[in-house]
Parts: C-alpha cells; sequence; structure tokens
C-alpha cells in the first residue's frame, strides 16, 4: 500500500528532502510526505484506486508534475522522477568539492608579434568550491603559486617572472575569489569574482560550462567544469610593451585564460 518514489537529479543524484505530494481529480490533497537521504519516499498510506496527481517539488528546482494510476492494492508507483535545476542549469550536489591540481589546467594564451600564439600553464595550484543548496550562493577560492608559469621557454618564462610581468618575488600568489554566480543557459553559468594578480585585485567574470560527474578508480566522485576568461595586462599593471616593428607589441596587450578543472567530492583529495 501506499506510494513509493525516487527523486533524482538529471546526473542521477538523489535529491534528499525533496517533498511528494499526491492529489486527487478534485484537486484535494490526499498524501504528503518527504524524500530521506537517498532522495526515497516510501509512505504506506492507502489511497483508493483512481488516478492521483503527484507533484514533486525541492529547494533550488523546478516542480514536475505527472499523473499516477492507483491500483486495487492501493498502492502508486511513481518510479523515478528527474527533476531540473531552476532556470534549466545544473550544477552538481551541494557540498564541498576540492579541485585536483593533478587533473586539472590551468592555463593562458598571448598573442606573440600579432601572428601567433603562445601557450602557458601554471603547475602549481589547489582551491575548493562549495556547491550551495540555492546555487547561485555557491562560492570558488583558487590559489596559484606565481612562480609555477610554464610556457616551454625558459628564458621566456623567466621574463614572465620578472617585475616586468608576474614579479613573482614580490606576489607569489595569484587568487581568485567568487562573489556570485548567474545562470547562462542549461549548464552555463558566469562566476562573478575578483582576481588578485601582481598586487591588484580587480573584477573578473569566468564563462562556466559544467560537464557532468562521475565515479573515479580511487572510490570517489569527480566534477569536470570548463571556465574561460579574457585579461587585459594593463588592468593589472603589467604594462611591458616592447614594440618590434610598425606598431606591433611583442606580446599582445590582452591573455585569455582556460581552466579545465576536476574536483573530488569532499573537503580532501583521495590520499590526503
Amino acid at each position: 500500500m501506499g506510494l513509493n518514489a525516487r527523486i533524482r537529479t538529471r546526473d542521477g543524484w538523489a535529491v534528499p528532502h525533496a517533498v511528494v505530494t499526491v492529489t486527487d481529480m478534485t484537486g484535494t490533497q490526499v498524501l504528503r510526505a518527504a524524500t530521506d537521504g537517498e532522495g526515497v519516499v516510501r509512505d504506506d498510506t492507502a489511497l483508493p484506486a483512481g488516478p492521483y496527481t503527484v507533484i514533486v517539488t525541492a529547494v533550488g528546482y523546478a516542480p514536475v508534475a505527472s499523473t499516477a494510476l492507483v491500483t486495487a492494492s492501493g498502492r502508486a508507483e511513481v518510479g523515478n522522477v528527474v527533476l531540473a535545476r531552476q532556470g534549466g542549469s545544473e550544477l552538481p550536489p551541494p557540498g564541498p568539492w576540492t579541485i585536483d591540481p593533478a587533473h586539472s589546467t590551468v592555463g593562458a594564451v598571448a598573442q606573440h608579434l600579432g601572428i601567433t600564439s603562445v601557450h602557458g600553464r601554471f603547475l602549481e595550484f589547489g582551491g575548493r568550491v562549495e556547491i550551495a543548496e540555492d546555487v547561485a550562493k555557491s562560492r570558488v577560492e583558487a590559489v596559484i603559486r606565481a612562480a609555477s608559469i610554464d610556457t616551454g621557454n625558459g628564458m621566456r618564462d623567466g621574463h614572465l617572472k620578472s617585475p616586468d610581468f608576474l614579479d613573482v618575488d614580490q606576489y607569489p600568489e595569484i587568487t581568485y575569489r567568487s562573489n556570485g554566480l548567474t545562470p547562462a543557459g542549461p549548464d552555463r553559468w558566469t562566476v562573478h569574482g575578483e582576481l588578485g594578480m601582481h598586487g591588484v585585485v580587480r573584477p573578473v567574470d569566468l564563462e562556466l560550462s559544467y560537464l557532468g560527474t562521475g565515479a573515479d578508480p580511487w572510490g570517489g566522485t569527480r566534477a569536470a567544469f570548463r571556465a574561460t576568461a579574457e585579461l587585459r595586462r594593463e588592468d593589472f599593471a603589467m604594462n611591458y610593451n616592447q614594440v618590434v616593428q610598425a606598431g606591433i607589441s611583442a606580446i599582445g596587450t590582452t591573455l585569455r585564460v582556460e581552466l579545465d578543472v576536476q574536483a573530488v567530492q569532499g573537503e580532501t583529495l583521495p590520499g590526503v
């Protein structure tokens, strides 16, 4: 007898504390129950045979309504109900996620001589993502060791670490702290935050795509993200501007940041 239902996200995650309301065809509520920590609701209340409306709601998700037919046994088997994030954009389940540097990349691309691009990356960094029940209140913090810049050319790397650019002795860390999140489409968000680099703190938006979650070989769960941003060197007091010919700068004035990030669910990384 009663009601059986499993409430899940699109990725298959349980939605705890969702509320399942059952009404008869007159709109009268006949049953109301909350899911447990596994996103399951079981209620043994016997219902008269016939059609019913099942409405599932949860904070941060768009409500879902469907019709269920109760058989002579008095049981309504609703099965799996999939909830979509409010606004149509998804993020991983709420809680802390720790960025895994071994499986993430912090890269940057700059124009060189006006005709080609130089690709670089930072080898040492870490950070944390906190997914909130109200997704718009989610936060991310990251710290990058400036001296870990690597472009594949030792002389160029040395110049980038000098006072002309990053000045790593004076400013050893690059930091980013978010202060807001705005949906930008299905699975896409604009992360609003502040970037601290070369002694200057400026607002910088990241265009973020959520790529999904999955199990890893170490018994953990991982979420994948990709994010990009455009920076102007002069906004961070990096004004080096050698001109090689006809007004062409050796290094472009803008920098494209490209982030490919894996984060592990929990406060720490496996083995830590």
